[in-house]
């Protein structure tokens, strides 16, 4: 009997192997098809958008899965509205001297107003970082009057830069960017204080990406459709680079830095820059436009009304200009081609066993790329109730370097699905170790937080978290594959499918999300908000609202 062991052994490794090889290779194929011209980038509203919903859709009835979307179908349509700038009559500042601003070099410029054109002349407010956060005391606008104005921002947090002993410091989590921070947040508050216009200084410490990324959508823009009464205020919002900002501010008397620092107090105010003004005249193309959501699922056999959801989005940003070896789509093959391969795979597993208890949901979401839209159209018009939503598991991003020694977990400190991180990588002989560039603010940067938004415990899978400790090279090698990615490919035609991919690391992170998810599940547990969270309280309300009469 004891000679037959190492056989044993033996035999359910070569097993285990092949499977790996069978996993890694219809990744592959999947990966290969979705970033193909086939697919001319897959942008919404295209004829790359319908060839990648057939494709889908035909992916998840292969694989055995039940429609999930509204009516028994298997799409969600979302309503978007979609506007590309023309080329500017008029873009610059004027005041004593006029500057004028070369788009895409100086700023970048998009809308989400359906405007025939983008008119704008007016004065010129910096707000420092524009945050209004009452429960840190802090407020940078201080009841000024900002309505008709064009509001300049810092990019981050007020204590992104704080030193020691600054009023800012620690106040809003140190290097861990909140909400605040975020472009999407600055953008709606300028709206919410009646702006005309909003830039954003740009830095690429303080972002967390270049310049090559911010011009990368070309003046495109989307937005959910919405009714008249709800329009944001705000004609022109963008990015004012570094070097031009500095102009502005010197044109006015106004020394950049000095600014800068003052931002980091409590008692800052906002500042005209005297005698300077945007001037602005930009034509706009625009049109409502009907995307989708692909949802498919398990249903549950005890529990079907509770629901664990996966997500991935299979949006990429289309055509561009030639890159060096002649590709002309930005297909997203990592971003997030992959992730929707690895929800392919998990839906595969969980079809080969026994049913779970509770229904598992699968949703390929539209216009990540344009701000998280077809998540957030889906959470403000769930088809499975937020308050009966266990957690959203999302993959976006994966990296190919190679097997790891640990996972990269997004947001620690946030609820408790990272304990089940730490369960299940340990099975893996892997540790968790918490991002390594907190300040970028990857939590808020995915479809996941359009759940978190609603209360949904979350978890992010995404390789340009942090430097993964690889088996091969250690957290040096993992650091260079995210140089390499961010710096070259991140939402450029490079991002392509490549024979120089190993996917090992990306099948251990599918695997981890996997039992995650299955055993959620296949349990009764429900996964916790910590003491803390900005969502805690959420979700709270929304379970005791569910459990009214």
């Amino acid at each position: 009997m004891t000679r037959l062991l190492p056989l044993a052994a033996a035999l359910l490794a070569s097993t285990a192997a092949h499977a790996q090889d069978d996993a890694a290779a219809r990744i592959t194929q999947t990966v290969r098809t979705l970033a193909s011209d086939t697919f001319e980038g897959r942008v919404p509203g295209t004829a790359g958008e319908e060839r990648t919903i057939g494709y889908l859709i035909a992916r998840f009835e292969q694989l055995g899965l039940q429609p999930a979307g509204p009516d028994g179908q298997w799409v969600q349509r979302v309503p978007l509205l979609h506007t590309k700038l023309g080329t500017p009559a008029t873009l610059a500042f004027t005041g004593k001297t006029s500057t004028p601003l070369t788009l895409g070099t100086d700023v970048y410029l998009s809308t989400i107003r359906p405007d025939d054109s983008a008119a704008i002349d007016a004065p010129v407010v910096f707000v420092g970082y524009g945050v209004k956060a009452p429960e840190r005391q802090w407020d940078d606008f201080k009841g000024a009057d900002l309505k008709g104005k064009v509001v300049v921002f810092l990019v981050n947090d007020p204590d992104f830069e704080a030193k020691p002993g600054e009023p800012a410091a620690g106040k809003f989590g140190d290097r861990t960017m909140t909400y605040y921070g975020r472009w999407t947040y600055k953008f709606e508050e300028a709206a919410r204080q009646g702006a005309v216009g909003a830039l954003i200084v740009h830095d690429t410490a303080g972002a967390g990406y270049g310049w090559n990324v911010v011009v990368s959508p070309g003046g495109e823009n989307y937005d959910i459709e919405r009714k008249a009464d709800a329009l944001s205020s705000v004609r022109l919002q963008g990015w004012i680079a570094d070097a031009a900002a500095r102009r502005l501010f010197a044109s006015s008397g106004q020394d950049f830095d000095m600014l800068k620092a003052a931002a980091r107090r409590p008692d800052f105010r906002p500042v005209e820059l005297a005698g300077v003004r945007f001037a602005a005249d930009v034509p706009v193309a625009h049109e409502i436009l009907t995307s989708r959501n692909v949802l498919a699922r398990i249903p549950g056999t005890t529990r079907p009304d509770e629901v664990m959801m996966f997500g991935a989005h299979w949006d990429a940003y289309g055509k561009g200009k030639p890159d060096a070896q002649g590709r002309i789509y930005r297909a997203g093959a990592n971003d997030d081609a992959l992730g929707i391969a690895g929800m392919f795979e998990i839906a595969r597993d969980m079809m080969a066993r026994p049913r779970p208890a509770r229904s598992v949901v699968f949703a390929a979401w539209t216009a990540e790329e344009r701000g998280l839209l077809g998540s957030e159209y889906y959470t403000a018009n769930p088809v499975y109730p937020m308050a009966k939503t266990v957690a959203n598991l999302t993959l976006d991003i994966l990296q190919t370097a190679g097997a790891t020694n640990d996972v990269v977990l997004v947001g620690k400190g946030q609820n408790t699905l990272e304990d089940d991180m730490a369960r299940v990588a340990a099975t893996q002989g892997r540790r968790v170790t918490p991002e390594g560039l907190p300040e970028r603010g990857l939590f808020y940067r995915a479809d996941h937080f359009s759940f978190a938004k609603r209360g949904v415990p979350v978890m992010l899978l995404m390789g340009i978290a942090g430097a993964s400790d690889l088996k091969q090279g250690g957290v040096k090698a993992g650091q260079a594959w995210i140089d390499a990615y961010t710096g070259q490919c991140y939402h450029q035609a490079c991002d392509a499918w490549s024979l120089d991919w190993n996917l090992a690391g990306a099948m251990q992170d599918i695997a981890l999300v996997g039992r995650i998810g299955s055993d959620l599940a296949r349990g009764s547990t429900w996964p916790q908000w910590k003491p803390g969270s900005e969502f805690r309280a959420i979700r709270e309300k929304s379970l005791s609202d569910a459990r009214k009469p």
